[in-house]
């Protein structure tokens, strides 16, 4: 009689209106099955204090990845007038573009293999490490090294932290994945605020007149020292603060049935909450990857791999609806990947002068900020940055919008302050209109991480996120390219920017899934 009622729950399931699970797992019935019952038991269970601390602690790789950006951007000049020695003059940003590439391609491709919870774990420690060991660089290619290995070790993040905390949300929660990239913001805001207070201190900067030295222009090296030891903490913290299981949508996807049952109760009875999922459920809907796993039981490790890796990929075009969908989402990664970046062309190669003050200095003869009101200005621009997600949050949860269009607006309202800061003419109007800008693009960026994790399979979700991101970084690369023969004293690449953010609009009101409302396979 019990396995009746066990074939009759899998075949409810089977029925369930969930169409993430239906386009995602289309060539897996038992896997589709399987993951309806998984979310029905995750949100049987509901939010608890794991969800919380797991939303912080995930947060910490958003703010770790915009941290070592935007370190590597305000130690980089300095580092060069010291050991540059005839160098490029960005290779440092590109060495971390590089690093950031390769490392979201890697992490994202392992994790559908190996699992979630070893990248989640090492990412941190690695990037902390690398910048630390950048800040006590002898030479220009030295740091440029250790700072594409900071971001190899970082550029994991926005790969897994999103799709690690989706794989343990409730349906009707999944928003905080939208409003977790706020982090983002005070990774940027931490990295002024150190900046700031280093290059306070002249004695510790030198210029480009004089001979830098260890002694005379140590600011840089002790940004890097302060933000390594920061990663660390965080690092730390992700290891000691918080038992992190491996996600139930991974085990469940590798057909680790027993796994997910004991690690869904485990942490139902933590938190006194019912879960009335069993083993025999599960097991009634039959054998995850049955055909693969018997193609690939003769196979050696390498080519067992390479056999994963392509099904990994083959299953993002699973249906044509899924196809569509993820060219589109590779595309919006693209496109944001080179139009961010060239809003901070307008940041001078100059870190003691750091402000979005190229264009506004062309047009105001003589304006020279003060070192406390371009720092200021910096500072207080990436603070609004902190907001665009939790707007962004707050709108996806409107029925009538959703995730789409939510993305829509912020690209549309971030293209209409990008041409509005093309007419500013006092120092006033420039930080208002940086601001606004912070804001929005982060609206369409928030959002864009979630949904992205929300619509890819889980059985391939890190794979389809590790490639839209590496692409992004592909993007950042040639940005890094572009800044040494760009003029950013003109308003040609900000109208670049405003057609970028206009198609990007575009494109999010075509997404064909809608994931409001829905539970992510």
């Amino acid at each position: 009689m019990a396995a009746t009622n066990d074939n009759i729950s899998c075949r409810a399931a089977s029925t369930t209106n969930l169409p993430h699970d239906v386009l995602g797992n289309v060539a897996d019935p038992a896997l589709s099955a399987k993951t309806r019952l998984v979310n029905e038991a995750i949100n049987e269970i509901g939010w608890t204090s794991f969800h919380l601390k797991l939303s912080c602690l995930a947060g910490f790789g958003f703010a770790a990845d915009s941290l070592v950006a935007f370190l590597q951007s305000v130690a980089a000049s300095q580092a060069y007038l010291e050991i540059g020695n005839g160098g490029y003059r960005t290779g440092a940003t590109m060495a971390l573009y590089a690093g950031l590439q390769i490392g979201a391609l890697f992490w994202g491709l392992s994790a559908d293999m190996i699992g979630r919870r070893i990248a989640f774990q090492t990412t941190l420690l690695i990037g902390s490490i690398a910048t630390i060991i950048a800040g006590a660089g002898t030479n220009w290619v030295f740091f440029c090294v250790f700072v594409a290995l900071l971001g190899f070790g970082a550029g994991g993040n926005l790969v897994l932290d999103p799709t690690i905390m989706l794989e343990f949300t409730p349906a009707k929660q999944q928003w905080v994945i939208t409003a977790m990239a706020g982090w983002w913001g005070v990774g940027q805001a931490s990295a002024g605020f150190i900046a700031w207070g280093y290059y306070s201190r002249a004695e510790w900067s030198c210029g480009a007149s004089t001979e830098c030295t260890w002694q005379n222009n140590k600011a840089w090296r002790l940004i890097m020292f302060t933000g390594g030891a920061l990663m660390l903490v965080m690092s730390l913290l992700r290891s000691f603060a918080l038992h992190l299981p491996e996600t139930p949508k991974y085990l469940v996807s590798s057909g680790q049935d027993e796994q997910v049952v004991s690690l869904l109760h485990k942490l139902a009875s933590k938190h006194n909450r019912p879960c009335s999922l069993t083993l025999e459920q599960l097991q009634a809907c039959g054998t995850v990857n049955q055909e693969l796993q018997e193609e690939t039981a003769q196979m050696s490790a390498i080519r067992r791999a390479a056999k994963q890796l392509a099904g990994h990929l083959k299953g993002l075009f699973g249906t044509r609806k899924l196809a569509l969908s993820t060219i589109l989402i590779w595309i919006s990664w693209m496109l944001i990947g080179l139009g961010y970046p060239l809003f901070f062309l307008y940041l001078p190669a100059d870190s003691k002068t750091i402000s979005f003050s190229a264009l506004l200095s062309s047009r105001v003869p003589g304006y020279e900020p003060s070192f406390t009101e371009t720092w200021r200005d910096y500072t207080i621009s990436n603070i609004c940055a902190i907001f665009g997600p939790l707007i962004a949050a707050a709108i996806a949860e409107v029925k009538w919008i959703g995730r789409r269009y939510t993305m829509s607006i912020g690209a549309t309202i971030t293209a209409a302050f990008f041409l509005g800061y093309t007419y500013i003419k006092t120092p006033a109007q420039n930080l208002a209109l940086s601001s606004c800008i912070s804001t929005c693009i982060n609206i369409y960026y928030g959002t864009l991480y979630a949904y992205s994790a929300e619509v890819f399979p889980s059985a391939h979700r890190t794979t389809g996120n590790g490639t839209a991101v590496s692409l992004n970084r592909i993007m950042g690369l040639l940005s890094a390219v572009i800044s040494v023969t760009a003029d950013t004293t003109t308003v040609t690449p900000l109208y670049v920017s405003v057609a970028l953010f206009a198609l990007m609009a575009i494109v999010a009101a075509i997404f064909p899934i809608e994931t409001y409302g829905k539970s992510a396979s």
